[in-house]
């Protein structure tokens, strides 16, 4: 929509509050409301001042003022607050009128447009499969002389054993979660909600199921579209999502490894580029791509310890890769083999569907970031024709060590995925799309506020270890 037509909405559907959204660096949406005979369509242009002292990563005391400039094409009626519009904002300096560096959504911004100055592509479609939990309860606290957490799921395993109440005894098995009917899958219509919400908010969906995970892991699969909006639409999901639960008395977590000896939760991108409406990615080539695609993923999986940095950026993410549990361990792409961290789909006839899936990611990223660094590193792939190596089309899991031993592994820990960036991040800065101080500021911030935190902190399971030692 233009500024007119959103102000036209407004009267259409008798609004009476806009609330103006944007996303912090580390990647938690904000926002703020105004009574809706504030916007005009000036305020398109001039935007509105906020406090980005107050927000984590961004300004000093000193120069605190910012301006949220909201972008009407992502105006939506926000399905849980009354008579309000909802729009995105991008962030500028008050005094230059300049985007702000630190503005995760200029990032995506300027990596499209760097993409499209290459000449390689003017369009970089991200599909995303986003998987979740959703609990019926949670208690977790962190103090001086206490830790731990406790969650619950009426689909839990551990439930089938429960007494004082109605057990109908339809539990999900571990590890069986996967497409269940009901009774025993209880959130096929808080799903469903979820997908017809975000629909009317003009989010298109492929469809919805659940996991592989007992106690109510979830998926939800986003068509694909331009990057920027793809980005925007992934906030808007997990917005969605967690409301929706909210109201039917359950909550939602996008944490990659919330139960222990499950599977976690990841993001894959399905990613493709495209010039002119034309996909670059079909061919004749291993898994039906061409020989454009097959750079991109050498690129992808060259750079993949420093996507890991954006793309799975928190202390419980690197739980996730664990052997056994779907999710990559190995930096390898196949055809069809879910356990390599980039596979080609195998029902992908059309050659406009042609495309690879980037299976490492998971939904705690924050996707203006992890989505530009993706895009970032496919394009150093194809400008410098990197050769991703010979495809795996075992099962890794199977692999003996000593064929495991030829393929590089995911980081660990995000300490090491931090270093990473450190080491190799100048295919970032190429047209200023990440900046040397975005980069020295992520690595400050989460070193220091989160992988710092954990390694201080005694855990339950040292306890459990070392008590009587």
């Amino acid at each position: 929509m233009t500024p007119r037509e959103v102000l036209a909405l407004c009267r259409q559907e008798e609004l009476r509050a806009v609330d103006l959204r944007f996303m912090d660096f580390p990647g938690t949406q904000k926002h703020f409301t105004i009574p809706v005979s504030g916007l005009t369509e000036q305020s398109f242009e001039d935007g509105f001042t906020f406090d980005g002292s107050s927000i984590r990563g961004w300004q000093s005391i000193n120069e605190s003022d910012m301006l949220v400039v909201p972008q009407a094409d992502t105006a939506t009626v926000d399905p849980f607050m009354q008579k309000t519009l909802a729009m995105t904002c991008n962030i500028q300096d008050p005094i230059t009128r300049e985007d702000y560096v630190r503005d995760p959504r200029n990032v995506a911004r300027k990596a499209e447009a760097y993409m499209r100055s290459t000449g390689i592509a003017d369009t970089a479609h991200f599909g995303l499969e986003a998987e979740f939990f959703v609990f019926d309860d949670v208690r977790f606290d962190q103090n001086e002389h206490e830790a731990y957490y406790h969650v619950d799921s009426i689909e839990g395993e551990w439930n089938r054993g429960v007494g004082g109440g109605a057990n109908r005894g339809y539990r999900i098995r571990r590890r069986e979660g996967y497409f269940p009917m009901p009774p025993q899958d209880t959130l096929q219509d808080l799903r469903t909600e979820i997908m017809l919400k975000l629909q009317s908010s003009g989010v298109a969906v492929e469809g919805q199921h659940h996991e592989v995970a007992t106690a109510g892991q979830c998926e939800l699969d986003l068509k694909y579209g331009p990057m920027l909006k793809m980005a925007d639409h992934l906030l808007r999901f997990k917005y969605i999502a967690r409301n929706v639960a909210a109201q039917h008395g359950k909550t939602v977590t996008f944490m990659p490894k919330p139960l222990w000896n499950e599977n976690g939760s990841g993001l894959h991108m399905h990613f493709s580029l495209w010039k002119n409406d034309e996909t670059l990615f079909a061919g004749s080539g291993y898994g039906g791509l061409s020989e454009l695609a097959t750079f991109a993923m050498g690129g992808i999986l060259k750079h993949a310890p420093a996507l890991f940095a954006f793309c799975c950026p928190t202390t419980n993410s690197y739980k996730r890769f664990v052997p056994g549990f779907e999710a990559p361990i190995n930096l390898t792409y196949s055809f069809r083999n879910r356990s390599a961290s980039i596979r080609i789909p195998a029902h992908t006839s059309s050659a406009d569907t042609k495309r690879f899936e980037f299976r490492c990611p998971d939904p705690t990223c924050n996707p203006y970031l992890g989505m530009s660094a993706v895009l970032m590193a496919a394009l150093d792939g194809i400008q410098n024709r990197i050769d991703p190596g010979p495809p795996l089309d075992k099962d890794i899991y199977d692999l003996s060590p000593e064929e495991l031993s030829s393929h590089p592994t995911v980081p660990e820990t995000l300490e090491q995925a931090l270093q990473a960036l450190r080491d190799d991040h100048n295919f970032l800065l190429k047209g200023d799309v990440f900046t040397a101080d975005v980069i020295d500021t992520w690595i400050w911030y989460k070193q220091t506020h989160e992988a710092q935190m954990l390694r201080q902190r005694p855990h339950p399971w040292e306890f459990a270890m070392y008590f009587d030692a």
